[in-house]
């Protein structure tokens, strides 16, 4: 009987530790003992552990085929052949970008297809030719661009209207051949018309507009061959070098048909009356978006003042009293544009041209966008110039633009590639003219292979040696952002086009969501398509 009790209370204790082990309510059997159970919080995490250990987690599997955006986390890809609707949710890889946690995270907008849109679908007997445009201008387009043998998509929409005596507005993707597109009717205008030089001040025929020097310099680079075989002059006239330096290009005999300005410059000329625009013919805003930012503003509406701007085709035909013809041409254009069209000219006179790929992330790019911390940007880019230094000793690369907000940024950004002995060239609005004469023609004629640059490189300059596009700096606005990354892609680029972008503030991520929404959905940029067609008719 002695040891019947230890024995007794052995067994007892032995069920009370099974009890707290699976949770089973114990009875003795003589009384009832009270309930044991373990704190669900507890239960939850060790069946999760065992779970875990049992069941470890499979890998993501993704349908075979080409992707239309790519993630660091496999679940958020998208293939090609889906097209989020537009109300529909979308998974964005950059959803959680906000917080610092996302740091090292990325994803791709793939390239979709290898031309530019600007050449597909194009017919095999389109031609210059059928345009409309005469015998004497199409030799001159083989004389001074014999590669240029048919006419892009904006070209075959443009020319036509623009010869039969339409004021255009033409909003087309960066890269899609709008130089042309204006300049040949341009010059076909001029070759109908008598000049009447007789006066003391040059008399312009032609005016192209335009917000930069070097822009200005790329536009006559393009004119001038064209002009030469057609006997037609064509000079520029750019500002930051003074007064004595305007009247020394306008003192030029003889007097330019063409003229290429910008529009501090011509507004200087015009306020001294060393030009007078009252025999103008055409006259054209190229990067129009930029020449009615506020900052230009003022000045283009003075000299469209001093413009006679035709109020219809027929106002066109009248030699003793011209009327000059406008065109403005644009990859993004700012709200209010039909007003300013409004002072000018009749609306009902003006035909919109616009792209299908208009304001839409361009299908032939591929766009990287990178979440990182302020201070590991500049990790970031030497890695990457100094892998494509490797590539371009082997001939495989192009030439890179790395774009910062600010001049400030380019300086100093410039001090630490030149300790990390990486040989680059600096463009920025704060350089004197006479440094920044230059520049970007050496960059083109490939003296160096990387250029540092803020947003005076992003606007129209022509860059088809250019393969990638670092955004150092993300953009502060979505047309910005379309200026960018239309520096590479571009007709004519013997080269495939990268971008990529550097994502480190708040505001730099609410940009990226939209440009990622835009992407799976296959759409226009929000906020960028009404201010094309605003009050302005779409016509033939």
């Amino acid at each position: 009987m002695a040891l019947a009790r230890p024995t007794r209370l052995l067994g007892l204790a032995a069920r009370l530790l099974l009890a707290l082990r699976r949770n089973l309510v114990v009875r003795g059997p003589d009384e009832p003992l009270p309930v044991v159970r373990i704190p669900r919080a507890l239960q939850r995490r060790q069946e999760q552990q065992q779970s875990g250990r049992r069941n470890p987690p499979q890998p993501v599997l993704v349908r075979p085929g080409p992707l239309l955006v790519s993630a660091r986390r496999p679940e958020l890809n998208q293939p090609a052949r889906l097209t989020l609707g537009r109300w529909e949710s979308a998974p964005l890889a950059s959803r959680g970008w906000r917080s610092r946690r996302a740091r090292g995270d990325h994803f791709s907008i793939e390239r979709a297809q290898h031309d530019a849109p600007a050449l597909r679908n194009l017919s095999s007997q389109g031609s210059f030719a059928n345009l409309g445009l005469e015998p004497r201008v199409l030799r001159a387009l083989q004389e001074a661009a014999p590669e240029v043998i048919r006419p892009t998509t904006v070209q075959l929409s443009t020319i036509p209207p623009l010869l039969r005596g339409r004021h255009a507005l033409c909003a087309a993707e960066t890269g899609s051949g709008k130089t042309l597109s204006y300049l040949l009717p341009l010059f076909q205008r001029l070759l109908a018309r008598t000049s009447l030089n007789y006066r003391h001040i040059p008399f312009p025929r032609g005016l192209v507009l335009v917000p930069s020097r070097e822009l200005a310099e790329q536009v006559r680079a393009v004119a001038q061959p064209l002009g030469s075989s057609l006997g037609l002059l064509v000079r520029e006239l750019g500002g930051g070098r003074g007064m004595s330096k305007i009247r020394l290009q306008l003192s030029k005999q003889p007097p330019a048909d063409v003229l290429v300005a910008t529009p501090g410059a011509l507004w200087k000329a015009l306020k001294s009356q060393l030009v007078s625009l009252e025999q103008l013919a055409f006259l054209v805003l190229d990067e129009a978006d930029t020449l009615l930012d506020e900052s230009f503003l003022e000045m283009v509406d003075y000299v469209l003042e001093k413009s006679h701007i035709a109020e219809s085709p027929a106002d066109l035909e009248d030699p003793f009293n011209p009327k000059a013809q406008l065109v403005l041409v644009g990859a993004t254009f700012p709200e209010g544009v039909g007003k300013l069209l409004s002072k000018v000219t009749s609306p009902d006179a003006v035909t919109t041209i616009t792209s299908s790929k208009l304001h839409c992330i361009m299908p032939h790019i591929k766009q990287t966008f990178v979440r990182l911390k302020g201070a590991e940007k500049v990790t970031e880019l030497v890695q990457i110039l100094k892998q494509h230094d490797r590539a371009s000793r082997t001939g495989l690369s192009g030439t890179i633009l790395v774009f910062c907000n600010s001049s400030a940024t380019v300086n100093w950004l410039g001090y630490i590639l030149d300790d990390h002995k990486i040989q680059h060239l600096r463009l920025q609005g704060q350089m004197p003219a006479s440094m920044r004469a230059g520049i970007f023609q050496c960059f083109q004629k490939g003296s160096r292979d990387i250029l540092l640059c803020t947003d005076i490189a992003s606007r129209g300059l022509d860059s088809i040696h250019v393969e990638l596009v670092v955004n150092y700096d993300f953009p502060p606005t979505l047309q910005d952002y379309i200026h960018r990354a239309g520096r590479v892609g571009r007709v004519g680029s013997e080269v495939p086009g990268t971008v990529i972008s550097f994502v480190t503030h708040p505001w730099d991520v609410s940009l990226v969501q939209k440009i990622e929404l835009a992407a799976r959905r296959r759409r226009s940029l929000p906020g960028l398509e009404s201010s094309v067609r605003e009050s302005l008719p779409q016509q033939t």
